[in-house]
């Protein structure tokens, strides 16, 4: 009898014990670790603001970091490998080089944590799903601005922030292609990369402005980008005399619009990538089915519209 009730005792706490576990595994706060590009422009801080609010209104907890600038590949890499080390539900990441993390990925893939790419795809289908800009379209967009500001004819460059993720690679092509199919009296005629650092990016431009003193346009294919080519066209006192097209938002770049520095820029929606990439993520932990692109949207800005609500309510500073 006594035998018989040890068991029964041993069972009971068996059986406390498995719910107590479940409870806690049902308690257990979702963590989302995201990886950016980078930390130094003011996209990525409206990216952040978004991932962090996706994280309050559903209960998760979420941490957002990059590399110092968006040259640095091989720091993004091990944040990514500390990230994935802490064993989280799932991970946001938006590639620097989207070829040199995939063995970092399929680490993630075999742990069973669902990968959510964010603005810049990778050239895998290991993430569950991608919340980017259509960035081909966009630069199309760009493109088809900058031929009407120059006449559908004349010499253009471009100042691009790489050519490894794949945000640089598809702004280049949207620009590019956009271009050479529907404007042949458009010459483009240097396309630079700066790393999206502004420094590096006045440099290039101002080369490239000496180069061809009869350049018409320049567009700049990111932030850091952006603002190196309006800077650099004011140092070879260009002003007025080449059109500048900028990418993303920005203090700088709004403060260049309305002075008259930039003639307009393509806005992304970075509050609202933040928020879907979190959003996302947690879809993913539930086993929900995902779109394999969320398209989080763009928008063209200049001097007249720079106010308008809608407008100003996906622009950054």
């Amino acid at each position: 009898m006594i035998h018989r009730r040890a068991v029964t005792y041993t069972l009971v706490a068996s059986v406390i014990g498995l719910s107590g576990f479940a409870q806690a595994q049902q308690t257990q706060e979702i963590y989302i670790p995201l990886v950016s590009k980078g930390f130094q422009h003011q996209f990525w801080q409206a990216v952040k603001s978004g991932a962090e609010q996706a994280a309050k209104d559903l209960k998760v907890k979420v941490t957002f970091e990059g590399p110092e600038t968006e040259a640095m590949v091989d720091k993004q890499i091990d944040m990514l490998s500390a990230a994935l080390a802490k064993k989280p539900q799932a991970i946001g990441f938006a590639a620097l080089d989207s070829q040199a993390a995939i063995p970092l990925l399929k680490k993630a893939k075999a742990a069973k944590i669902p990968v959510v790419a964010f603005d810049s795809g990778v050239d895998s289908d290991i993430p569950v799903t991608t919340t980017t800009t259509n960035n081909k379209a966009a630069a199309a967009l760009a493109a088809d601005k900058m031929a009407e500001m120059i006449g559908k004819s004349g010499e253009v460059a471009l100042v691009v922030h790489d050519q490894t993720s794949r945000t640089g690679v598809d702004r280049r092509d949207g620009f590019v292609n956009r271009i050479k199919s529907t404007y042949p009296n458009i010459k483009i005629v240097s396309v630079q990369y700066g790393g999206g650092d502004q420094l590096k990016s006045t440099e290039i431009t101002k080369s490239i402005l000496q180069a061809y003193p009869n350049l018409k346009g320049i567009f700049g294919a990111n932030e850091g980008s952006a603002i190196g080519v309006v800077n650099g066209v004011k140092e070879m006192k260009r002003n007025g005399k080449v059109v500048i097209i900028g990418y993303d938002s920005g203090k700088q770049q709004k403060n260049a619009i309305i002075d008259g520095s930039m003639a307009g820029a393509i806005t992304q929606n970075p509050v609202g990538m933040g928020y879907k990439t979190v959003e996302m993520a947690v879809k993913a932990i539930k086993g929900e089915k995902l779109p394999k692109i969320v398209d989080t949207g763009f928008f063209w800005y200049d001097k007249t519209n720079i106010a308008d609500p809608q407008i100003a309510a996906v622009l950054y500073d």
